[in-house]
């Protein structure tokens, strides 16, 4: 067994001692302490924030943060990153174009997208194709030697005109306004990918057009693509006349005509192709030969005669 003296606490015998002399001191030591353990885990705290900061601000002002390859998946993402409230609004102006509306400006916002150009595409070349087929079949609908076979070629070719116009036709465009602006310093060009949204969202129109197309009414179709054509063209008018008017206005004209014409040549090209009506087969009408009853011997009667 240990001693009672050696189970005393003699170290607590000094800090007794100043207890009984100055009561707060203790409390006021231990909130000291406590006040400079707080301050110093606060203060490292906002060291550390401010370095993150401080590296963050060196790293974009230095170029450190590279921007994503062309290769990569990162790259491509940020045009389609695009919410469906910006497409739809996109769309309606596609539709509805004002006088004093820049599609770039007041719709694109220099931000384009590439996610609505590329569904508007697919869907019109898929629409197309099936529209053209329900019309060769309802046109053949009452004829009982006509069978029906599907037409799966016309998705090919639908789809390869749309995406070959959608983006052959912007990149000419912008290739010359690259030159022209080369040429002439006030004449503006927008970006590629501008470009090509503006075409690709002027294309939707012609959606709601090609159904339209499955009246068989030759006159309501015609009126059907020219109001179509109208409505898409003036988009493209509004929205690239102010990089043009700087120009030449024999250049300015030219420029504007074509564009116009390869939009409504799409059109046309598409009714045609598409919607062509089925040639009337006249079915020909075979009569029986005549046989004349004659008596037996009669005939030879009238040899001989």
């Amino acid at each position: 067994m240990a001693a009672p003296q050696e189970l005393t606490f003699h170290e607590f015998e000094v800090a007794t001692d100043q207890l009984a002399e100055t009561p707060g001191a203790a409390a006021i030591s231990s909130l000291e302490e406590l006040q400079g353990h707080v301050s110093l885990a606060v203060d490292k705290e906002d060291q550390e924030d401010g370095e993150l900061v401080e590296n963050d601000q060196t790293q974009l002002l230095g170029g450190e943060k590279q921007s994503p390859k062309f290769w990569t998946f990162s790259y491509h993402q940020s045009f389609f990153d695009v919410d469906t409230y910006q497409v739809l609004e996109r769309i309606k102006s596609s539709l509805l174009p004002a006088p004093r509306q820049n599609f770039v400006k007041h719709c694109l916002r220099h931000h384009p997208d590439l996610y609505g150009p590329f569904w508007i595409c697919a869907t019109l070349a898929f629409t197309l194709a099936v529209s053209s087929n329900l019309s060769t079949l309802l046109q053949s609908w009452s004829q009982s030697s006509f069978s029906y076979s599907p037409q799966f070629h016309k998705v090919t070719v639908a789809g390869i005109t749309i995406y070959c116009y959608a983006w052959l036709v912007p990149a000419a465009l912008w290739g010359f306004l690259q030159w022209r602006k080369g040429v002439r310093e006030r004449v503006g060009c927008y970006t590629f990918l501008e470009t090509v949204c503006v075409y690709g969202y002027s294309l939707f129109i012609y959606i709601p057009t090609v159904v339209l197309w499955l009246i068989p009414i030759s006159g309501l179709q015609w009126f059907f693509g020219v109001l179509a054509v109208s409505l898409s063209g003036a988009v493209l008018l509004l929205t690239f006349w102010p990089l043009v008017r700087s120009d030449t206005k024999v250049v300015s004209a030219v420029l504007l005509t074509v564009m116009v014409a390869l939009h409504a040549l799409l059109a046309i090209g598409c009714k045609i192709y598409f919607f062509q009506s089925l040639p009337s087969r006249s079915v020909p009408v075979t009569q029986a030969p005549l046989h004349q009853a004659t008596a037996p011997g009669s005939s030879r009667t009238s040899a001989a005669s």
